[in-house]
Order: structure tokens, then C-alpha cells, then sequence
């Protein structure tokens, strides 16, 4: 039986060789149109996923705030000022955080011979590497706790910063003024994109121990304190537990959200995977919607492939042929039309794919849209949304051709 359809298609499709050809462009257009736009998709929901974890990998930052609840008898407007107490006691009393860091932040000058420029800096602890993913690159380190111990003046710097600085002479091991003291840079960052800032792109930014940004400003307060819970799905509780631990050491009521100013990246990764999925649908819905109209397409061909084959038809009932073997025939050509289709235009999705992550994403238009993914998901997807326009095109055809009256059908000119 297949054989016999296969050779029944074949010919069909040598006999209108133009309108065969036409309607599987249609479908291997559609094709490439579902495919391209979910790839593109899934690697921009990716790209911002990596932007944003590259600012905050799964923290969250606490800032002092202002009271906006009267507490025991006390005013509100109350200032609420942490200082590096503050880390070790919420260390000691919260086993939900995994990492913790103050931050002393100041915009600073830095000078190498004849170069200089104005750049944030921050003072923080070796934990903040893995933080806010500032990761060396190869022959340099971030901060150890040695050089927080001993206030050692050692220096690590974004790697925009390090080409302004040093242009193409190797950083590392080299002196560097910091609003006049002498630095050792030991350290650059690694280049990453970030989608959210926190006083402007790491990139940009100088980093030395807490300790010794304390000693040589003279700082009683930390500007903030940056926190990584063990576990993200706890980060409520943590929130609430901060709230509580530091409410009872500045007497603000725990439920006050304005004593303490808290930016918590496990938030934002939740709404970015929101929007990443709402962006995949609406860019998956206009591929669908493409390819449904090849779908269309297919029936109206199959629909005159009924009608100009209506004697065929009506001779093989005659002879004896069952209403089920008709549709089967009708249905089996739209679906190889289909996958014929598909197939070439999955062939040619893969192909632009394969083009497109060869450009680098680090620089240019490909730093934020992403290298487009072809995932086993999309490839399946694709395969079934195929097949579900193929059988609908050839259904509806089909089930008029095998409703034909044999008597009429002979009749038919």
C-alpha cells in the first residue's frame, strides 16, 4: 500500500512539477520562519538570563534606609546606618546565607604615568568574586583573604578599565595610583555583558580589599552589604530574617521595608524568565501563524488535486476501492508534501544557525541578542506543528475526495 502511494505521489508531483515545487517552498519557508524565530528567541532569553546573572549572580544587595513606622515609642525617619558588625552578625545568625560582603564604594582617581581617569571603586571581601562573577583573567587573581587580613594595597580592575589604563602593556604585577596611593594591580576581570548596573558596568570598575579602602578613607559606615543565600528558593525567608536580625539591633519594626533598601536579583532572574518565556511565545505564535498559512496553502493545492483526479477517484471506488483508502492517499500526499518541506527548511534553519554563531558574541549587535540555540525542544516542536499542518491540510481534501459518488465521479469532465 505505501509503495502504491509513493509511486501515486511521485507521479502527481512529475505531472505538476511548478505547483509542487511552489507549495513546498511555501512549507520550507514556514519552516524556516517557526525555526529561526524560536532559536533567536531562546538565545536571547539566555543572553539575558547571562547578562543578569553577570550583575548579581543570585544575591541580593542591602542598603541603609529610612524608618516608616513608629517602633517602641521611637519616631519614624529614623536613619538606619549598617556597619561591618553588621556582616558578621547576620553571618553568624542566618545559616540561610551562603556568602556575605560589606561594600564601601567611592569614586576615585586612578593614575598610571601619564594616564589618568575617574572610575567607581568598592571595597569588599574575596567573596564578592564569585558574586558578581568578576573573574580574572588567566595569569591574574582576584582579592584573597590575606589581602584583607594584612590591608595589603592590591588592586583588581575591570577590563575596559585595564585598556584605558595600560593600553597594550600586560597589568598585572604593575603600580597604579589610587587618588594618590601606590596599588599593586594583581587582578582583571574577565569580559562579560551585564543587562543591569549597579553604579555603572563592572567593567569599568576598580575593586581592593574592604579593609584597606576602610583604612585610607576613613569610612564608619558600609554603603551596602551584598548577600548570597544557600538556597534561592529561600530567598523570602532571608529577606525576612535580615529584617528581623537588624530590626532588633536598630529598633525598626521588622515589617518596616523602608528601613532597609534591598535590590534582590533572585526577584529579577524570576521576572527575566517571565519575560524570556513571553518573548519565545509571541516570537513562536508569528513563526506558527507563517507556517499555518502554508498549511493553507497545501489544502487548496490538495483541494484541486481532488477535483482534477475526480474520474481517478470515482473508478477506483467502482472497482472497489474502500472510502478508507482514499483518505489515506490524500492525507499521505499532504504530508509528504510537508515533510518534504520541512525537512528542507529545517536543513536551511540549521544552516543560517551554524553561520550565526560563528560571529563573535562578546563585541557588536551579538553581545545582547544572543547566539540563537537549535534545541531538541524547538527541532520537535517544529516536527509536530509540521505534522498537525500537514494532516489538516490533507484531511479536509481527503474527506471530500473519499465522500465522491463513484456514478458522479464517472460522469465528471
Amino acid at each position: 500500500m505505501w509503495l502504491e502511494l509513493l509511486k501515486e505521489f511521485w507521479n502527481d508531483i512529475k505531472a505538476h512539477r511548478t505547483r509542487a515545487l511552489l507549495t513546498i517552498v511555501a512549507i520550507a519557508w514556514g519552516t524556516v520562519a517557526v525555526v529561526l524565530l524560536l532559536s533567536f528567541g531562546s538565545g536571547l532569553s539566555k543572553q539575558m538570563q547571562t547578562g543578569l546573572l553577570n550583575a548579581g549572580n543570585r544575591i541580593m544587595i542591602v542598603y541603609g534606609g529610612e524608618t516608616g513606622l513608629v517602633y517602641e515609642g521611637l519616631p519614624k525617619g529614623r536613619r538606619i546606618r549598617m556597619t561591618e558588625d553588621d556582616v558578621e552578625l547576620l553571618r553568624h545568625a542566618i545559616p540561610l546565607i551562603d556568602m556575605i560582603s560589606p561594600q564601601y564604594r567611592e569614586t576615585v582617581t586612578l593614575t598610571y604615568k601619564k594616564v589618568s581617569t575617574r572610575e567607581e571603586c568598592e571595597g569588599v571581601n574575596p567573596s564578592f568574586e564569585e558574586m558578581r562573577r568578576m573573574y580574572a583573567v588567566q595569569g591574574g587573581r582576584f582579592l584573597n583573604e590575606a589581602d584583607v587580613t594584612q590591608q595589603r594595597h592590591v588592586l583588581f580592575v575591570g577590563f575596559e578599565l585595564a585598556k584605558s589604563l595600560f593600553a597594550q602593556e600586560d597589568p598585572i604585577g604593575k603600580t597604579v595610583d589610587v587618588d594618590g596611593t601606590p596599588y599593586t594591580l594583581v587582578g582583571v576581570m574577565q569580559k562579560k555583558m551585564q543587562t543591569s548596573m549597579n553604579n555603572g558596568p563592572d567593567t569599568r570598575r576598580a575593586i581592593v580589599p574592604f579593609s584597606t579602602f576602610r583604612a585610607k578613607y576613613g569610612y564608619r559606615y558600609v554603603n551596602s552589604i551584598v548577600i548570597r543565600p544557600k538556597d534561592p528558593s529561600k530567598q523570602g525567608l532571608l529577606k525576612s530574617e535580615v529584617y528581623r536580625v537588624l530590626g532588633r539591633k536598630y529598633d525598626f519594626d521588622p515589617q518596616d521595608e523602608r528601613a532597609l533598601g534591598l535590590w534582590d536579583f533572585v526577584e529579577e532572574e524570576k521576572t527575566g524568565e517571565k519575560i524570556s518565556i513571553g518573548i519565545s511565545i509571541f516570537l513562536g505564535s508569528v513563526g506558527f501563524l507563517t507556517l499555518l498559512i502554508a498549511g493553507v496553502g497545501v489544502a487548496n493545492v490538495m483541494y484541486i488535486v481532488v477535483k482534477e483526479r475526480t474520474r481517478e477517484i470515482g473508478i477506483k471506488r467502482a472497482v472497489g476501492a474502500r472510502r478508507g483508502y482514499i483518505l489515506s492517499q490524500f492525507i499521505c500526499e499532504a504530508l509528504f508534501i510537508a515533510g518534504i518541506g520541512g525537512c528542507a527548511g529545517l536543513v536551511f534553519s540549521w544552516s543560517i544557525i551554524s553561520l550565526v554563531r560563528l560571529l563573535p558574541a562578546e563585541d557588536g549587535p551579538m553581545q545582547f541578542l544572543g547566539r540563537p540555540i537549535l534545541s531538541p525542544a524547538i527541532m520537535l516542536m517544529t516536527i509536530g506543528v509540521l505534522a498537525t499542518v500537514g494532516l489538516l491540510a490533507g484531511f479536509f481534501p481527503a474527506r471530500k475526495a473519499a465522500a465522491v459518488d463513484p456514478v458522479e465521479a464517472l460522469r465528471y469532465e
